[in-house]
């Protein structure tokens, strides 16, 4: 695939493929932030099936849909440990050059805008290396966290979307943000201070 598998840099930030060698360090900071993460996470719907199943389960199914070229799961980390995800998801090409990122941090190195630059170092691969020319950002309304990532990028908001995902036992809103390869020909992390 194009653009994959990538290893991208950033001051204390390098953002690699998520491996399976990552499940204890992965496993241990979702353990440790689930009340933080819950309320935001994709749940499945009443009489749906988890198709993820365990953490191995999921790694093989983002690194097939990697190879096939339709995500890029990108592990996160900070200082050389484990800290968050950031993932290219569906990824569509021909006429619409376009993908959507989803993303989420250990609440232990929050607020050092290690989000905001792994975001902007995705995206800027996303229209550099693999080509791509739109990228969409869906947040729900009361995320204020994320919110905050794509306004410190400049991203603009393009619509909302009624009972978008199943998040945490019900059908959510989501707020949605996209940009453009046009609209930012230096590249988002030239709009945010540098990591340290």
């Amino acid at each position: 695939m194009r653009g994959w598998p990538a290893r991208l840099t950033h001051g204390p930030i390098v953002l690699r493929p998520l491996e399976v060698a990552d499940a204890d360090a992965w496993r241990e900071v979702r353990t440790r932030n689930r009340d933080w993460l819950t309320q935001w996470e994709a749940t499945l719907p009443p009489g749906e099936q988890d198709p993820a199943g365990s953490y191995l389960q999921v790694v093989r199914r983002l690194r097939g849909l990697a190879r096939q070229g339709q995500a890029m799961p990108f592990a996160i980390d900070v200082d050389g440990r484990f800290a968050g995800q950031v993932t290219v998801n569906n990824i569509v090409r021909g006429s619409a050059q376009f993908a959507s990122v989803g993303y989420w941090l250990d609440r232990a190195v929050a607020g050092r805008g290690i989000m905001p630059a792994s975001v902007a170092l995705t995206v800027d691969h996303c229209f550099t290396t693999a080509g791509l020319h739109r990228i969409e950002i869906s947040i729900r309304p009361e995320n204020s966290n994320s919110l905050r990532v794509v306004e410190k990028l400049g991203l603009h908001e393009v619509g909302f979307a009624p009972r978008y995902l199943h998040i945490n036992g019900q059908w959510r809103d989501h707020r949605v943000f996209a940009v453009t390869a046009e609209e930012c020909p230096d590249g988002l992390l030239a709009r945010i201070p540098r990591v340290t």
